[in-house]
Formats: C-alpha cells, structure tokens, sequence
C-alpha cells in the first residue's frame, strides 16, 4: 500500500471490544495460535482467524518480527530531520521507497518530515544522506541525531 492509498482510506476503523483485545494479545505475542486467542476471547477459532484477516487486511495491524538491528548487521540508526519546501507528500512517498528507511512521519514543528534509517554502518548512512536524502526535491536542510544505544523498542502499548 503506498501512503497515498494509505491517506485516503477512511481515518477510523471502529473497533469493537473483541477486536481490542485481540490486537492486545498478539501484541503481547505475535506467536499466539488462534486457538489460545480464541479461548481468551470466548469465540471459535475459525472466528477468531476471519477477524484477525481483517485486521490484517485494513491495515489495522501488522505481524512482524521486530529486531535489534545491531543483531542483525545494522550498526547505524539515525533519526533525520529534513527541513523541505514544496510538495511533502512526495517527500514523503519518496523517502517511503527507500529501503533504508523504516519509519516516515511529516510533522508539524522545526522539522517537516522525520526519518528514521537503519544502516550497515557510518559510509552507508553518509551515501544514504548526500547521495539519496539530500538530492530530493524540496530538501533544503538535514540535521541526523545518530543512535548510540537503543534503550526501548516496544509496540505493546494496547488499545482504547
């Protein structure tokens, strides 16, 4: 899904109480059988594997496997703030097609657009950003603040 499609979806999927506590379950284990889930929740199984489909399908949620990136080969996180004029919706999509790239946000605030990328190392991040970030249409400044250790990383905050 392209954060254009993303955009124009409908703001609010109404969620009822079954719902919640399935995305909270599976927020405290995205491992959890259908069979577990449904018992916790008091419906059948097959029930329980339509609803989570759904959430999957409107984008509701997402089951990934979240690592530490360090762990995994990524010795450079960073958080960028771009500072553009122009059309920041295409800033946006652009920095959105970039594979190092793992987080997207256009604030309100000194930065337009937040960035956060996760390289292999100090050269890959420097050719990440005067390479590719840089030369995008509209960027007028970067300010990269650098990860030097990576306190908290959870997902888990539940539902209302």
């Amino acid at each position: 899904m392209t954060s254009r499609q993303h955009r124009d979806r409908s703001p609010e999927i109404r969620l009822d109480d079954v719902a919640k506590r399935i995305i909270e379950l599976l927020q405290e284990d995205g491992r959890q059988s259908y069979a577990a889930i449904a018992k916790a929740v008091g419906l059948s199984e097959a029930a329980v594997r339509q609803r989570v489909q759904r959430l999957l399908d409107s984008d509701v949620m997402q089951i990934v496997a979240v690592t530490d990136p360090l762990q995994v080969g990524f010795r450079r996180q960073a958080m960028i703030g771009i500072r553009a004029a122009g059309n920041l919706i295409d800033l946006g999509e652009a920095l959105s097609s970039m594979p190092e790239v793992d987080y997207v946000v256009t604030t309100a605030g000194s930065f337009d657009v937040l960035a956060e990328v996760v390289c292999e190392d100090d050269d890959h991040l420097l050719e990440l950003l005067t390479q590719r970030i840089r030369p995008l249409p509209g960027v007028t400044s970067t300010e990269t603040f650098v990860y030097l250790k990576l306190n908290k990383q959870h997902y888990n905050w539940g539902t209302r």
